[in-house]
């Protein structure tokens, strides 16, 4: 302590060392935190706002110059995807990578659908086969129905026998004495002492003695009412006896199902002594649900026995039988349907000769119609039937969405139509193969999906973003960079397939102008040509699209298919695509003759001669050095290294595309410049 400081006085030096620790705690620590908080809430904000943000900064920094600048007005769209709209022409539809169109902001473009159409998607060969989508022609199937239900074993009360005492007496003997003994026609069961009997054969010998035909009668007739035949009264008559016992006998051939008496027993006049049941055929009853009804053919039933007007057989298997199966016809329909399964009662006569069906076991039977069978239900009164078959769809093609039904129908390579189609129940082939029958809404011949109709039906659902990226395709989003597909898409095809919704006239006049005079490409590569008619001539462009610019210049457009059917030499026969005529400026040619450049001399002579890709129908050194390939012994020239697996793929077909390029006309101008 200093020594001019009084003793017990606080040092001048501590204090401010004091307030500035209490303030940077009190002040500097608190702040410190909140602008650590700040900061975060900051960077949440812009991460939110960011979409936002760069909005407004591409709207402020877009330069004003261009052709489309400041056009409000219009929008440019895909004619083949109409869902694709952008506010510039400098990008291409990400989808089939085509040039947009131009048209004004709300303008509909799009053709309405036709009647039972109610969706239409295009998508592209890459995504088409990314899908794994497989089409089948609608046809007639040799079809049937099964219907499998539970059943049981029953009795025929046919063959239901009770034996009673016909006269009142005492059981002397039992010849069957247990229950379930087999027995056969005419066999002893039991023996009966009758006073009445021997009273009655008194008086038939008394009768017989006296020559009193009369009272004979009386006394032979009780006597057969009693079971006594005629044989069995000659021989009393002859014997001269009066019988003390009647021998009861079996009536059928069968098993005792029950024995109510015993030896010594004393019965009276139609007292029950055995139940016989003949087990050689049993009845099969099966419980049919009311869903199944409309499948029993419609039909009258005998009034003597009951059974239908059709014949029907049914297939019965066991349990205890596996692998075994029992059949027989149908025989009768119960008349109402029970209150408490809701099943109807139906009986099939199913023969038992060696007595493996016995009454009280559980069965599963099925019954087949056929479809001669089918014509004859009310299920089958619609069903289109040619020659003993069906038309209709696979299960795998039908799209339930509890409203409707929808089929994809393929009206052009990779174009799809969604059907509401009405169909009926199900139906099996021979093989168990799933079919359901077509009511409405397809023909015999139509192109239907079978592998990958929900992924289809998923694109025209969802938004064609998701769609995109859902069926595997690279989105439709402003600025995304597009992926270039490697799949070919089969020109021919989809040029026949367009062919062929023409009439056969016009079909005829398309196919000999082949060229559309706007587009400079082939007919049909858009879908069916539009028919025209400018200045009393007719005219096909490729789509609607082209309509008004045709209409605008028609001599044009003539001079242009002329010139086009000069220059670009017809499809061959054997299907060598044309491709779409380039236009090539300086720069695209000096850089074509670049990466020919990077070839040996033979190498870019040849690459040069066969002008195009086969599998991207580019020209060959537009997309960098071209890959060398030997297919089907031939060399061919490929665009850029990602052709090569569908080239290989299919070899003999490459090399056959690539030597039909040959014949088309040069790409590159003589003289080495442009």
């Amino acid at each position: 302590m200093s020594a001019s400081t009084p003793p017990g006085a606080a040092n001048p030096a501590v204090v401010p060392s004091r307030l500035s620790r209490a303030f940077r705690l009190a002040v500097l620590v608190p702040l410190a935190r909140l602008r650590f908080l700040f900061i975060l809430g900051a960077i949440g904000v812009l991460i939110v706002k960011w979409d936002d943000l760069v909005a407004r900064y591409e709207k402020y920094t877009r330069p004003a110059t261009g052709p489309d600048a400041g056009d409000r007005d219009h929008e440019y769209f895909c004619p083949m995807h109409p869902t694709v709209v952008r506010d510039t022409n400098k990008d291409k539809c990400p989808i089939c990578f085509m040039p947009l169109s131009k048209r004004k902001k709300g303008e509909q473009t799009d053709e309405a659908l036709p009647a039972g159409v109610v969706a239409r998607v295009q998508l592209s060969p890459y995504r088409v086969a990314l899908a794994g989508v497989n089409t089948t022609p609608v046809e007639y199937q040799s079809l049937t129905r099964d219907i499998t239900t539970v059943a049981t074993v029953e009795f025929d009360e046919r063959k239901l026998k009770s034996v009673s005492a016909r006269v009142k007496g005492r059981i002397d003997k039992l010849f069957v004495n247990q229950t379930g003994q087999m027995v056969h026609f005419n066999d002893p069961l039991a023996e009966l002492y009758s006073p009445d009997l021997v009273v009655t054969v008194q008086n038939l010998l008394d009768a017989r003695q006296a020559n009193n035909t009369g009272l004979e009668a009386i006394a032979r007739d009780r006597l057969k009412l009693w079971g006594i035949d005629d044989k069995q009264v000659e021989d009393i008559v002859k014997a001269g006896q009066p019988v003390v016992r009647l021998t009861i006998r079996s009536p059928i051939d069968g098993h005792v199902l029950k024995k109510s008496v015993r030896e010594g027993q004393y019965v009276d006049e139609g007292s029950s002594l055995f139940e016989v049941a003949d087990l050689s055929s049993v009845w099969v009853q099966a419980q049919l649900y009311e869903d199944d009804l409309a499948f029993l053919p419609i039909g009258g039933h005998d009034p003597k026995t009951g059974r239908p007007d059709f014949e029907l057989t049914a297939t019965a298997t066991t349990r205890a039988f596996p692998g075994r199966t029992f059949s027989g016809p149908l025989s009768f329909l119960f008349p109402h349907v029970d209150t408490e399964t809701r099943t109807l009662t139906v009986r099939f006569d199913v023969p038992n000769k060696r007595h493996e069906l016995r009454p009280g076991m559980t069965a599963s039977v099925t019954l087949r119609l056929t479809p001669e069978l089918l014509a004859k239900t009310a299920a089958g009164a619609r069903l289109q039937s040619r020659d003993g078959k069906v038309l209709c769809v696979p299960e795998a093609a039908v799209i339930d969405t509890g409203a409707r039904k929808v089929v994809y129908r393929q009206s052009l390579p990779n174009t799809f139509d969604g059907i509401a189609v009405e169909l009926g129940a199900k139906l099996h082939t021979a093989e168990g193969a799933v079919f359901f029958p077509v009511l409405s809404g397809l023909a015999e011949g139509d192109r239907i999906v079978t592998a990958g109709s929900f992924l289809i039906d998923a694109e025209t659902r969802l938004n064609p973003a998701l769609g995109s990226i859902y069926i595997g395709g690279s989105g439709s989003k402003p600025g995304a960079v597009a992926v270039r597909p490697t799949t070919p898409e089969d020109r021919d095809a989809k040029v026949a397939a367009a062919f062929a919704q023409l009439p056969a006239t016009d079909r005829k006049l398309a196919e000999a102008q082949e060229w559309c005079p706007v587009q400079r490409d082939r007919l049909g590569l858009m879908g069916v040509p539009v028919k025209l008619t400018l200045a009393n001539r007719t005219l096909f462009v490729c789509c609607p699209t082209c309509r008004a610019e045709a209409e605008a210049n028609p001599t044009e457009m003539f001079t242009k298919v002329e010139e086009l059917k000069r220059t670009r030499p017809a499809v061959t026969p054997q299907g060598v695509a044309n491709p779409p005529v380039p236009v090539l400026t300086p720069e695209k040619i000096e850089k074509i003759r670049a990466n020919l450049g990077k070839l040996g001399p033979e190498d870019a002579k040849a690459a040069e001669a066969q002008r195009y890709c086969p599998i991207q129908e580019k020209p060959i050194g537009s997309m960098g050095k071209p890959p060398k390939l030997t297919l089907d012994g031939k060399v061919v020239y490929l665009c850029c290294p990602a052709c090569e697996d569908a080239a290989n793929a299919n070899p003999k077909g490459t090399s056959q595309k690539a030597e039909g390029f040959k014949k088309l006309p040069p790409i590159l101008p003589a003289g080495g410049k442009p």
